[in-house]
């Protein structure tokens, strides 16, 4: 039996390394490169792809850097060079629906001749600014993510030569860690390095004239600035980020379109923020003051795997304080056609929480951009949308959405789609977290689920005024109370709790005093006082100490039962701090009077002591209900405590108020 065992076991660890040993994240993207004539043809050898149960076909998705300032998402793309060199050629592929790393990035030194001059169109600036932001992939913690920074000199300026700044603003302050690491800039065009405090004083900005810009045509995710010496809109942005990347640009010629690439690691901190959605931000500046200033904001999702069809919540993270039925929730929901041919139909059903009113759903924006279904004419392409007791369904109908591995198809971002909507809360929601979730149908396939997109609420900080008067159910011997059993405390708390929380205390109170005797001394002898004779019987010492005592609860467990009644349970350290005492000695004498009897006699010294320290201290565990605003506002609470250490129980009243 044991032999068997001992087989079984050791079967079981060779599986084991096997399949330690059969993954092979860590193998560069080989690169292979075939020239005829001028012309340059770039391919890779990748891993091969291992499929997660449950899911779509993986694939991949590439990002091909040429060395010379351009770049590609074909898979197998064909480039021109301007000029004969040598070129580092990178790809970067992202594995979809698979269950491993996408293969490292190893850049190739390739010899490249020369090609006639060839116009590449990059559809970068399908907003109509003169700066735009776009990624290779949404990036997973500790994994690297190339950031395309794209800006140009638009024809209408009629500039032919412009010179300027630009900006990059990354790591928003309203998170805790940094999101990303910049491990390397590549920039072909003489870019200089410069300060952001260099180009906050270069030009200051004005107010945001976004309404403007979009009755003229633009975009809604450009804004549009205006030089102007009071305004602090750019000095405001930059305070919501951590790091910022400035250069200074030359001669860009008129209607020139020029690009950097930033390689950016995502901290593995991000981990507990997957589904987080993380903004960098982007700022064009020209030299010359009639041009408009722009800004631009890419958000990007901390994504757990590469999935192309993902759901988000923007600003998921709420302060519960200030959120209430009226707050507006943004969703996203991204899909792609990963298919071989065209989809004519994408219908995205979304289960929302319970705690939304979807009556207040409203569309903000979609791609491909359609018109409502109600007002369409026969088979134009229209969005349906179909409200039921918890989800809504998303219908884009007679429209032309091209697969990833269509004949033909090179735009990446022309097979992608998505849709934005906001929606209220029913009532003030209770402070837990939340979640929807969405399944998407190309056309008559196999519904495909995203992520369950989470709300959570910030923990916030309650602080709390407590009045506590107690009375004792016994006394100690050497602590005397006397009626002075109150305290005044502070406590601190989440804020608004609808779960299990901690919370912490502090009280500080003032005893009467502690007295102890110290002994007793028998016999001691006669003596002489004022030439009167005395017969010493015995003398007795005490010492009194005048005390404070500060109370700790480091830990205490509480749940509120609903808005009215809560219950709480933990334990309570007092520590006595001695602040002054004295020593008293009564003398017990005798001394013979003028009829000849005894007379008894008490003399008493008392010499007054500087004492400082802990005097002692005590554990207590307690338990206690309280019934009022248990949450916010004001309770009444009743509270049993019995020491450990001491023979001590108490029961005590208290008022509480919570902000």
């Amino acid at each position: 039996m044991m032999r068997h065992l001992a087989t079984l076991i050791f079967i079981l660890i060779a599986c084991e390394a096997k399949s330690q040993v059969l993954p092979a994240d860590t193998i560069p993207a080989e690169i292979a490169v075939s020239i005829d004539s001028s012309k340059v043809r770039f391919n890779s050898k990748l891993r091969d792809l291992r499929q997660i149960s449950g899911a779509p076909t993986p694939f991949y998705t590439y990002f091909w850097e040429f060395g010379d300032g351009h770049f590609s998402f074909e898979k197998d793309p064909l480039h021109h060079y301007r000029d004969t060199g040598t070129y580092d050629v990178r790809v970067y592929a992202t594995n979809n629906y698979d269950d491993g790393k996408p293969p490292p990035t190893k850049p190739k030194k390739i010899k490249a001749p020369k090609a006639p001059p060839i116009q590449y169109a990059y559809n970068s600036f399908k907003s109509g600014g003169s700066i735009a932001l776009k990624t290779n992939r949404m990036p997973k913690p500790a994994e690297e993510m190339v950031l395309i920074v794209a800006y140009r000199n638009k024809p209408e300026w009629n500039i032919e030569n412009l010179s300027g700044r630009i900006a990059i603003l990354y790591n928003e302050k309203q998170f805790k860690q940094n999101n990303f690491v910049l491990n390397d800039t590549r920039k072909y065009y003489n870019e200089e390095k410069t300060e952001l405090k260099t180009l906050l004083a270069y030009t200051p900005l004005t107010k945001v004239i976004e309404e403007d810009w979009k009755q003229k045509g633009g975009p809604a995710n450009v804004t549009i600035l205006r030089p102007a010496e009071d305004s602090q809109l750019l000095k405001e942005k930059a305070d919501l980020f951590r790091n910022a990347e400035v250069w200074k640009f030359q001669n860009l010629k008129k209607g020139e379109e020029r690009f950097m690439f930033l390689s950016l690691n995502t901290t593995p901190e991000m981990l507990q923020d997957t589904n987080a959605v993380v903004t960098i931000s982007a700022v064009f500046i020209p030299d010359d003051p009639l041009v408009e200033h722009e800004l631009t904001d890419l958000q990007l999702q901390i994504v757990a795997s590469h999935d192309p069809n993902k759901m988000m919540l923007k600003n998921r993270r709420m302060n519960y304080r200030f959120t209430g039925k009226n707050r507006e929730l943004a969703y996203k929901v991204r899909f792609q056609n990963t298919g071989e041919g065209p989809a004519k139909k994408v219908a995205i059903g979304v289960r929302t929480a319970g705690i939304l009113d979807l009556s207040s759903l409203k569309i903000t924006g979609s791609q491909p951009n359609c018109i409502p279904c109600d007002s369409a004419y026969t088979n134009q392409s229209c969005l349906d949308t179909v409200i039921l007791k918890d989800s809504v369904v998303f219908v884009f109908k007679n429209i032309y959405l091209p697969g990833v591995k269509q004949k033909g198809v090179s735009d990446v971002d022309s097979t992608m789609g998505h849709i934005e909507y906001s929606v209220k809360f029913k009532k003030k929601p209770r402070k837990v977290p939340f979640d929807s979730q969405a399944a998407i149908v190309f056309d008559k396939n196999e519904p495909i689920y995203t992520n369950r997109s989470v709300g959570r609420f910030k923990p916030g900080l309650s602080p709390s005024l407590i009045a506590v008067y107690g009375s004792q159910l016994n006394k100690t011997q050497a602590i005397n109370l006397g009626n002075k059993n109150f305290s005044l405390g502070l406590s601190i708390a989440p804020f608004a709790p609808h779960r299990k929380y901690l919370q912490w205390e502090i009280y500080a109170s003032s005893y009467n005093e502690a007295e102890t005797f110290l002994g007793r001394q028998e016999g001691v002898g006669d003596t002489v006082i004022n030439r009167i004779g005395y017969k010493i019987n015995y003398r007795e010492r005490f010492q009194k100490t005048k005390m404070v005592s500060v109370d700790v609860v480091p830990a205490q467990l509480r749940y509120n039962l609903n808005s009215f009644v809560g219950f709480g349970a933990g334990a309570l350290v007092s520590l006595n701090f001695k602040t002054s005492g004295e020593r008293t000695q009564n003398t017990y004498a005798q001394t013979q009077g003028a009829q000849g009897r005894l007379e008894n006699t008490v003399f008493t010294a008392t010499v007054k002591e500087d004492l400082k320290g802990i005097d002692h201290w005590t554990t207590t565990l307690f338990a206690d209900v309280q019934i009022g605003r248990v949450r916010v506002g004001p309770a009444l609470g009743l509270r049993y405590l019995h020491s450990l250490n001491i023979s001590d129980r108490r029961i005590s009243t208290y008022l509480t108020w919570k902000f």
